[in-house]
């Protein structure tokens, strides 16, 4: 039996209100995004912007270029890996970054920063996984760019509804080319968010457990804003709406009291 694709299984056109109910749903998931994230920071008691200052001066100093080779890696690695596991569970992602982070934390900073671009891939590949569900190739470089620009988000450790939100720009004609670039450009600021992981990791006593739990908070977060940001993608096909419309539609909803992440 042949799987059916997301945009195979929803109708080709759906009306005003069932927009609205979906709509609806996505600011929901914006909202949960970081709620797990909150939990790390109760664990271990700290602030997210306190936690870069526990890292040793030299590895703050190279974080951004450890990212951005953490990315392109993953990337390749990431792509490659469809070729041999094309659909893998949300749920396997999160066990296998939490596996990942435990052990990572377990060693302190040197295993922690040894586990990093393994876990990037990771959740690069959580992210595709979701893209696909979606209907959406990650072939494409159109959705590759999608994917990386996932990473804009501000982290689960540090929410930012700007931040949060400003990765779901419209997209416009995308290249290989165009592809790298965005990784050059995302890769400081996923280094801030990585690295406030990394130091989450490193904290005395709790080693392994902060390590998993970071881990699972990262993958769930990202997990949630792909759904985000590729749900929002596909809304906009079957409803026959213009994108830029449609995320104004859902900002005004991410804003509202009701939704909004306390």
């Amino acid at each position: 039996m042949v799987k059916k694709t997301y945009s195979e299984i929803l109708p080709a056109a759906i009306d005003a209100s069932a927009v609205e109910a979906r709509l609806k749903a996505l600011a929901e998931r914006h909202r949960r995004a970081g709620n797990v994230g909150i939990q790390v920071l109760n664990m271990i008691g700290g602030q997210a912007e306190g936690l870069l200052s526990r890292l040793p001066v030299p590895v703050r100093s190279r974080l951004d270029d450890s990212t951005e080779r953490a990315l392109r890696m993953a990337m390749e690695t990431a792509h490659r890996s469809r070729g041999y596991f094309p659909d893998s569970p949300g749920w396997l992602s999160r066990a296998m970054t939490t596996a990942m982070g435990a052990a990572g934390g377990a060693g302190g900073l040197p295993t922690a920063l040894a586990e990093l671009p393994v876990t990037t891939t990771v959740l690069l590949r959580a992210i595709q996984d979701v893209a696909a569900e979606y209907g959406f190739d990650p072939d494409e470089p159109g959705v590759q760019y999608d994917c990386i620009k996932v990473f804009a988000a501000a982290g689960p450790l540090d929410h930012d509804d700007g931040s949060d939100l400003a990765f779901l720009s419209t997209r416009v004609a995308v290249t290989g080319k165009a592809v790298q670039a965005l990784v050059a450009k995302v890769a400081p600021r996923l280094a801030t968010v990585l690295g406030q992981k990394l130091a989450a990791q490193t904290v005395p006593v709790l080693g392994a457990a902060a390590g998993a739990a970071t881990n699972y908070a990262f993958t769930s977060y990202y997990q949630q804003m792909a759904h985000v940001h590729f749900g929002l993608r596909r809304l906009a096909i079957e409803a026959d709406r213009d994108h830029g419309e449609l995320l104004e539609d859902f900002r005004a909803l991410v804003e509202m009291p009701t939704v909004k992440r306390a």
